[in-house]
């Protein structure tokens, strides 16, 4: 699945610390969140269709502290560098 969004809530560590990402393979819209970084405990929940699945982003980052960033372009970027490379 290829990745369509990312964001993190600017907080670290284990306790505080929220990941999201929206993800899709043009059929299947997923979204996975973590709590608590790398190796942290993980959801994940499957859509039909992109709007319902930005509409569980949305609920996601509402129900967590801190100031919500949107890492999509960076992590698009940082791909591109590296088939580049």
């Amino acid at each position: 699945m290829e990745v369509r969004g990312r964001w993190w809530n600017g907080s670290w560590g284990r306790i505080a610390r929220r990941d999201i990402w929206l993800l899709s393979d043009g059929r299947l819209w997923r979204v996975r969140g973590r709590l608590g970084g790398d190796g942290g405990q993980e959801v994940s929940y499957d859509f039909p269709d992109e709007p319902a699945a930005r509409s569980m982003v949305g609920r996601m980052m509402k129900a967590s502290a801190g100031t919500w960033r949107d890492l999509t372009e960076a992590i698009r970027q940082e791909s591109t560098r590296r088939r580049t490379h």
